[in-house]
């Protein structure tokens, strides 16, 4: 498997996320210096503002599995799936490169998320 890759794919989707960050920030700061006229703009910028929040809380998540994933790389057990311990196939890894599991061990976990509801 080609470390170096896949590495570079982290770092480049991190610094993508951290600019994604920065924007979310400057647009929520935006929104608290809008000027509120009616109920129709109050409304709006409640909407604006929890959708930026939610699309930064999930970048945030993300962000923190980019820097496991690049943890793993260091420790040299990138790759390895930390349900079954085999092999977590690189195109899998190259949709999405900071994946825990093997696609398998993935869809059991779904399965068991979507009994527990």
């Amino acid at each position: 498997m080609d470390l170096k890759y896949f590495e570079k794919l982290l770092l480049e989707r991190k610094e993508q996320i951290l600019k994604n960050i920065s924007s979310a920030d400057s647009e929520i700061e935006n929104l608290k210096d809008s000027e509120i006229n009616d109920e129709i703009d109050f409304a709006n910028i409640c909407t604006d503002n929890m959708i930026e929040f939610a699309i930064k809380s999930q970048q945030i998540q993300e962000l923190k599995e980019i820097e496991e994933a690049l943890q793993k790389i260091k420790n040299g057990d990138y790759g390895i799936c930390e349900m079954c311990g085999e092999p977590i196939k690189p195109l899998r890894l190259k949709i999405k490169p900071y994946a825990k599991y093997c696609i398998i061990c993935r869809e059991v976990i779904e399965k068991d998320k979507n009994v527990e509801i």
